[in-house]
């Protein structure tokens, strides 16, 4: 079985100490999590991967279930810099990136620009209820996530690393909302969703957090370690069969790819970039990592279609007359494509 080549020759027990670092921090930070948010496994696993890659992570969930909270909680834990933003319709580019102002010496009179950083400027950043306001200000948040820089007045200004914008939004209240642009969605590793809890978990939180006692969680890793767990992540082999077969389910997502089934091309506009194949690939080996293998699987992959997806493909009009949803589509497809046999 042949694999995607390794850029240089490594340290093996040098790795093998690092993997079990990274296994012993992973375990730990979802046991300090648990101090604080109750279930929500699956969404616990794919913000860690996102953390895990370098990837920026799109919460979609109902009030009350505790979007803002998970983000507080992984910064603290993770010895972050957490800064929060509250997307409001009149909010502006300026209060997102900061701003230049000018300052006058009092001895000298002599007035000078300063820039003033805005509260992107940290290693969390919350965008919390992201689509409250317009594309324009959506769009202060482009150079950032991509490039981890902003730009003001014509001059650069490099962001903090590592650096995760964990934005938030409500799926159901529309009113006063604007949809995010395809090109800000494409930024997000995962659109992740948060669903009602169960019925014992409910029981839990409502213990938890009606008591007079308050759950602390603790910090566990720094800023230096988690960005070292990020190289250490892309290190991971993936096999070119498992590679290739990543490959083939984003392009079959394509309704213009000779390798799309009839479904796709009866309801789907567009497919995924291959900045999706890209943020699959990363992410399986990240998972492969924390359920303590050394290489990726095709389960690793086909877990992480879907939220990595989702927000990638737009359906058309007959989809949405049919009630057929992303997810839905995206586990036909997963059904379809093959997986190539050894």
């Amino acid at each position: 079985m042949s694999t995607i080549p390794t850029e240089t020759p490594i340290d093996t027990t040098d790795i093998k100490a690092r993997v079990a670092r990274f296994q012993s921090v992973q375990q730990s930070l979802v046991s300090e999590v648990h101090k604080v948010i109750v279930g929500q496994e699956e969404v616990l696993d794919q913000v860690q991967i996102a953390l895990f890659v370098g990837g920026h992570c799109l919460i979609t969930g109902l009030p009350g279930t505790a979007k803002t909270l998970l983000v507080r909680t992984l910064a603290d834990i993770l010895g972050l810099k957490f800064t929060r933003i509250q997307f409001t319709p009149d909010l502006m580019p300026s209060d997102i990136t900061g701003t230049d102002i000018i300052e006058e010496d009092p001895a000298t009179g002599r007035r000078t620009w300063n820039f003033v950083q805005g509260p992107i400027f940290g290693n969390v950043v919350l965008a919390d209820e992201i689509n409250r306001t317009p594309p324009k200000t959506q769009s202060a948040l482009l150079e950032a996530m991509q490039e981890r820089t902003v730009t003001v007045r014509g001059n650069h200004y490099k962001l903090p690393s590592p650096f995760f914008v964990l934005a938030t939004q409500n799926p159901i209240e529309l009113e006063g909302t604007y949809p995010l642009p395809e090109a800000q969605l494409d930024r997000f590793l995962f659109n992740t969703v948060l669903d009602y809890l169960s019925a014992e978990d409910e029981l839990k939180v409502v213990s938890l957090t009606t008591s007079t006692t308050t759950a602390r969680a603790s910090a566990i890793t720094t800023a230096e370690e988690m960005l070292s767990f990020q190289q250490l992540v892309r290190m991971v082999p993936i096999a070119e069969s498992v590679a290739r077969y990543a490959v083939s389910l984003v392009r079959a997502s394509r309704h213009s790819d000779a390798s799309a089934p009839d479904f796709v091309k009866k309801y789907v506009n567009f497919g995924a970039s291959v900045r999706g194949i890209q943020n699959l690939v990363l992410a399986s080996k990240a998972r492969a990592l924390m359920k303590g293998r050394y290489h990726v699987t095709y389960e690793d992959v086909q877990k992480l279609v879907t939220p990595i997806l989702r927000h990638r493909i737009l359906l058309n009009f007959q989809a949405e007359s049919e009630r057929l949803t992303t997810d839905a589509l995206l586990t036909k497809l997963i059904d379809f494509v093959p997986v190539p046999k050894e």
